[in-house]
């Protein structure tokens, strides 16, 4: 097949404690669903000579590419705030795909059956929740947010029972790499500190080459991973996303956001938000996202404290203090992060108190985030009556003014706003009718939703019906893992 695969395998040939050799578990008749055809061309692929039946086989892992060695990775996690021992219990990574300028992508299969972590779950997806991270995932990138992405997802032919059975389905995820706090927090348990200092070489080779030289690559790499996932965590609050499940094995090492279970965008702006089926009592609900990412930074820490300093109780307080700089470091990117929704430029000492009277007008008044940054920015929503609330009015006389300071102008103001607030996000509702019609083989809800999708930022017709929340607010509206 003259496909462009170039595959150069390095996390294989690391110790057999990091891995497990399997292969993909044949499937009955795949089928694929979809195909990712901008991502393939990035990734400098070309798919256009293989007839589907193929792509089929390919993509749901009865047929494997040359060059590819297939692994399940093995990771330990604090799943809501409860440690256990992991790994791929469900996808197996087919290989690592090098592009021309050698940046390296891993190409994984999700549902591709059982692995030696899969415990007792059955190694397989369901189509919906696959699909579901394929929508969320490409929204994710359109929305310049760092994410794993989505090639394909394959139906296997087979019925997976959950609720009830399912259609059975393979997600092909790609990523700069399926290294985890949790993949840390597993070598860690075996108190081999060669087998530590192997991973932290691995992780900064292949992400972090600049702090090779290092004096002390324990504590650097801490800090560049708080500054990458504090530069994430200010994305996911910038566009009302909510991860769900915000575990240690949730977290990855590269800085982009993985593993789409119970994810879903914020319509109402509410903080308490969450829409996991799983998380009873909140703890990764949408203002916990930051703290809990201070809390899985802190379970990273604890990973490295052999290779920060030899002394560990020295060691410790070099850790806690570069942990404990997290909320400065967050609420100076959060505050910029809302000056540009808000087209602020420069800094004011009300600024805060401007920004947190606007979000508190909004949860009290249940407008809609996303809407309330499009109609600042004079953008034709449906026409909604709270935006003449006598309160509202009050504060954006406030904020008008705040506008004429350090030689702001409605263009540099508007320019700014639209380049940070999306016109356009994945409607739960809508997201919901596209996999409900998926399921019955019915592809042009979801196709239309992923092209509409993939500009956030751009103005344009088609994407009214895609601008406005529910007209029904489902309270009850839940989201699951798919496991």
């Amino acid at each position: 097949m003259t496909i462009g695969w170039h595959f150069d395998n390095t996390y294989s040939k690391l110790p057999e404690s990091f891995i497990s050799k399997v292969s993909p578990t044949p499937v009955k008749s795949p089928e694929l669903t979809i195909l990712n055809e901008n991502l393939s061309k990035e990734l400098e692929l070309n798919f256009s000579l293989i007839d589907k039946k193929k792509l089929s086989n390919l993509f749901s892992g009865n047929l494997l590419p040359d060059g590819s060695k297939t692994i399940a990775q093995a990771y330990a996690g604090h799943q809501f705030g409860h440690f256990t021992m992991l790994g791929d219990g469900r996808a197996v990574l087919i290989g690592e795909h090098l592009l021309k300028n050698k940046k390296r992508f891993d190409i994984q299969f999700k549902g591709s059956g059982k692995t030696l972590f899969s415990r007792n779950g059955d190694g397989r997806a369901a189509l919906s929740p696959m699909l579901r991270e394929y929508i969320i995932s490409e929204a994710m990138h359109a929305l310049k947010i760092p994410t794993t992405r989505s090639l394909a997802v394959v139906k296997t032919g087979e019925r997976v029972m959950r609720e009830n059975m399912l259609h059975g389905a393979i997600l092909t995820r790609v990523a700069s790499s399926h290294l985890r706090v949790g993949t840390f927090q597993y070598i860690a348990t075996r108190k081999n500190e060669s087998e530590l200092k192997i991973l932290v070489d691995y992780t900064i080779n292949r992400h972090y080459p600049n702090i090779k030289q290092s004096k002390n690559q324990g504590l650097d790499l801490l800090k560049v991973l708080i500054e990458k996932q504090t530069d994430l965590v200010v994305n996911w609050m910038r566009v009302g996303f909510i991860h769900g499940v915000m575990n240690t094995d949730n977290m990855s090492i590269s800085g982009e956001t993985i593993d789409y279970g119970p994810c879903a965008f914020m319509d109402t702006y509410d903080p308490q938000t969450v829409f996991s089926s799983i998380d009873q009592q909140g703890r990764y609900a949408y203002f916990n996202q930051p703290s809990i990412t201070k809390w899985n930074l802190a379970r990273f820490a604890e990973c490295l404290i052999p290779l920060i300093d030899k002394n560990k109780d020295k060691a410790i307080d070099i850790a806690t203090e570069a942990i404990n700089n997290f909320e400065k470091i967050y609420e100076i990117k959060w505050i910029n992060m809302m000056r540009d929704k808000l087209g602020l430029l420069g800094k004011d000492l009300k600024d805060k108190f401007l920004i947190l009277d606007l979000l508190t007008w909004m949860h009290q008044n249940k407008a809609d985030y996303t809407n309330t940054f499009c109609f600042l920015m004079n953008e034709k929503i449906k026409k909604n009556e709270l935006y003449n609330n006598e309160n509202f009015l009050a504060w954006k006389k406030r904020w008008k003014e705040r506008l004429t300071l350090n030689n702001n102008t409605p263009e540099k103001y508007l320019k700014l706003m639209r380049s940070v607030n999306p016109l356009i996000i994945p409607r739960n509702h809508k997201v919901e009718e596209a996999l409900e019609e998926a399921n019955k083989d019915k592809l042009n809800p979801l196709k239309n939703l992923i092209k509409i999708l993939e500009k956030p930022y751009e103005s344009n017709k088609k994407i009214v019906d895609y601008q406005s929340p529910p007209s029904f607010q489902n309270k009850d509206y839940k989201t699951f893992c798919g496991t």
